[in-house]
Formats: C-alpha cells, structure tokens, sequence
C-alpha cells in the first residue's frame, strides 16, 4: 500500500503539529461542549484552552531539549564517534547494515532515549558514506529507519518519563501512590521480560525485512562533524569528571538504595558528565551542544504547539472522557489493553510520555487501585502504548531525518512494520501479565 503513495506529497512534521491541534480543537468543540453553549462562543472557550496549555510544559520541554542535546553531544564525541566508523567499516552486506544498526540502537535507545535516537542516526549516516564510497548496495532508508528503534524500547528503559516522574519526591500523585522506585517499573521481571521479547522480536523483523528487494539509494549530501580543534585543553574533563563523581556517588547513599534518585534531572546531569569527559576540552563540547542545538530546533518549535494540544484535551476534558470512556467498558481484565490503547492513541496528538503521564496518569491510577491492578504495572503498560506509536509519529524522528537525510515516506515505509510487530509483542505480553 505505502507504494502506492509514492506520488502522494507527505506533509512535513510541522503541518502534522498544526493538523492535530485543529483535529483536537474540533473535537473537543463537538465532544465537550455544554448543553446551551453556542458552537462559535464554545470553539473560542476551547482555542483560550489551546492558548492556556500553550506554554503550561516550559519545564519539561527543557528537559526534552536537554536529554536530547547532551545525548547528541555525547554521541559526536571523538571515542563515540570514531567507534562508530569502525562499526561502519566492517559491514559487509546489507543484513550486516541493518541489524548491527539496529542492534546497536536498541541497547543505546534503552540506555537513553536522546542518546539512542542520536547514535543510530549517526550509525545509519556513516553506514550511508561508506556504502557510496565502497559501492556497496544496502537498503538505506531501511538502515536509517533501524536507527530509529530505540523509541520503541525508550518508555520501558533507564530514560523512560512516566516511571521516573513517579520514582521523584514531591510528584503531583505522591499522595495517591507514594513515590514508586524504578525497582518496581523499569527494573522489575514484567518490563525486563517484555522488553527482551520486544528486542529479540524486533531483530528478528529487521533481519527478514533486510532480505526484501530494495533499491539502493545513496547518501546525498556531506555529513561530518567540524569539532577538531588545536590545543590540550582538559578542563571539561577535569569539570566532567566531577559531575560523573557526585552522580555515581548516589548509588552509595544510603537513603538511595531503591534507586528511586534515577529521574530525568539525574540523567541529564550523567549525560553533561559523560559527554564532557569524553570530549575533554571545554571549547569541543561548547560546539558540540551547538551543533545538537540545531536537531533540537524542531522541538523547540513544535513542543508548544503539541503543549496546546495537551491543552485542549485537559482543560475541556477531552482526555478524561476518552479515557473514561475505556474505563466504563473495561473491567479488571480488560483495563490493561484498553490502557495501552488508549495511550497509544493519545500519543499521537500529545507525543511526550510525561506530559502524557500528567494528564492520564490520574485516570490510570484511580482506576487500578479501584480494580485492584499494579499500579506499577498499569504504569509501564502507558508507557508501552506511549512508545509504540512513536513509529507512526514522525516528531521524534526529526533529528534522525536531518542527519540521514531520509525523507519521513521513506521512514514510514519500515517504521509501519517495527509498529505491527511491536503491537503483537505487546499485546501478548500484557496479558501474560495480567
């Protein structure tokens, strides 16, 4: 079918931002509105919503930006960058291609969601240049889309929003739920197991999909990093090394044992840590953050405007109608999928975990504890419907497709597989567990 729209001019990330913040002000419009109201007075009440929610995720879009800066600053680092042209230069086939990059996508991505995405863009890219130099054919908007994999396994590993919100001190259900250690979400035996399904079904997909027909499409333009400069300046080591110390430091408090110190804030400090001691001076790690500046200008932009969707959905109730809309037709048995569905979809029109966790974390949790379910559990399968939709919603991708310079169409073309397996792995896993 994807074939078939190869004349079909795709729209840009940014036009899918705008189209879904007027699908969501339409529906809220339709859905929400009071008995009595007038459609033209409601559609301006729902717009003021949009507005009011335009700038309500300041603090967390910093977070976004900066997960995903010092996870590419570290990813262009002279050690990062010169073990990934070695990986590059052993490549042989176009299976070889494909799965060592998306291997090595799938670990990086469960490490660090920012990392990962960056690391398989940049594996992808030199893979890419070397295929040109070496005249060697290999599927390249298949190994481009292999470096987009870790969004599939990220909400379920060490940079996942949801578990770590609810694993820091003072989160907005503290008083519901108590503060969760990531011992019981990322860490525990039902997200470990789901993920290794997860990881061997999806290696499993690449390699039959690396045997398809393909044409061989070639890297386009120039792709480096300008980041060589003269001097022994080892101050950012020095500085790095520092920050290393008193992250790592945490794991010996005492008070720190179940791990539940591990939040957003705490990766971002490891990330500046690791990243200015493997560039070491302070001058290649300054012009590293800016040029991963310029991947993270997409989110600045759009952010906001996924924010103002966030918007309508809360402030109208929107959400909290789909939402319980699942609840009143699920029961104790049914309540996990129709979760995960339902995460799923609001992903689409609100692509962050965490401000997805803010608005339907309430409704998750209220319900479990009436069902009697994990609250844990009912929070890693959010986050597995909140990761698996990724793979149709390009915003994550921006980074990867500027430096791959592949087009979204030719992404989706193999993302849509990666979604379809993953759905099955998925499924089967939440009812394994509950």
């Amino acid at each position: 079918m994807l074939n078939k729209l190869k004349g079909f001019s795709f729209p840009t990330p940014f036009d899918l931002a705008l189209a879904l913040s007027a699908i969501s002000i339409l529906w809220a419009t339709m859905a929400t509105m009071p008995e009595g109201e007038g459609v033209l007075s409601y559609s301006w009440q729902v717009l003021e919503y949009w507005k009011d929610g335009f700038w309500s995720l300041l603090e967390f879009t910093l977070q976004m930006v900066l997960i995903l800066v010092f996870g590419h600053a570290l990813a262009i680092s002279a050690p990062v960058s010169n073990l990934l042209s070695r990986i590059a230069s052993v490549i042989k086939s176009n299976s070889q291609a494909v799965m060592i990059t998306g291997g090595a996508t799938l670990f990086a991505g469960y490490l660090n969601w920012g990392f990962g995405l960056i690391l398989g863009a940049m594996l992808a890219r030199k893979i890419g240049e070397r295929a040109v130099a070496e005249q060697l054919e290999i599927n390249y908007p298949l190994v481009a889309a292999s470096g987009y994999l870790g969004m599939m396994v990220w909400h379920g590993g060490f940079s996942g929003s949801a578990p770590l919100k609810v694993a820091e001190e003072g989160h907005f259900l503290e008083s519901e739920i108590g503060v969760i250690p990531v011992s019981q979400t990322i860490l525990s035996s039902f997200n470990l197991s789901i993920n290794l399904l997860m990881i061997l079904g999806l290696l499993l997909g690449l390699w039959l999909l690396s045997k398809k027909k393909f044409t061989f499409k070639p890297v386009q333009d120039d792709f480096s990093v300008p980041i060589e400069i003269e001097g022994k300046d080892v101050l950012g080591w020095i500085v790095g090394g520092i920050i290393c110390v008193l992250a790592i430091g945490d794991f010996w408090s005492e008070s720190n044992l179940n791990l539940s110190f591990i939040s957003l804030n705490y990766i971002n400090f490891l990330l500046l840590g690791f990243g200015l001691v493997l560039h070491k001076s302070i001058q290649k790690y300054v012009l590293a953050i800016e040029m991963a500046l310029r991947g993270a200008a997409a989110i600045v932009l759009q952010f906001p405007f996924y924010a103002g969707i966030l918007g309508v959905f809360k402030l109208s109730g929107l959400l909290v109608m789909i939402a319980g809309y699942f609840v009143t037709v699920s029961s104790p048995e049914s309540f996990p999928l129709l979760t995960f569905f339902s995460a799923a979809l609001i992903n689409l029109f609100v692509p962050s975990g965490g401000g997805q966790w803010a608005v339907q974390g309430p409704v998750i949790v209220e319900t479990a504890l009436q069902m009697g379910l994990s609250v844990p559990k009912m929070i890693m399968v959010m986050a597995y419907g909140d990761q698996l939709t990724n793979m149709l919603q390009p915003f994550w991708a921006l980074p990867l497709l500027a430096i791959t310079g592949v087009a979204p169409r030719d992404l989706l073309r193999y993302t849509v597989y990666f979604f379809l397996l993953g759905l099955s792995v998925l499924i089967l896993g939440i009812i394994w567990a509950f």
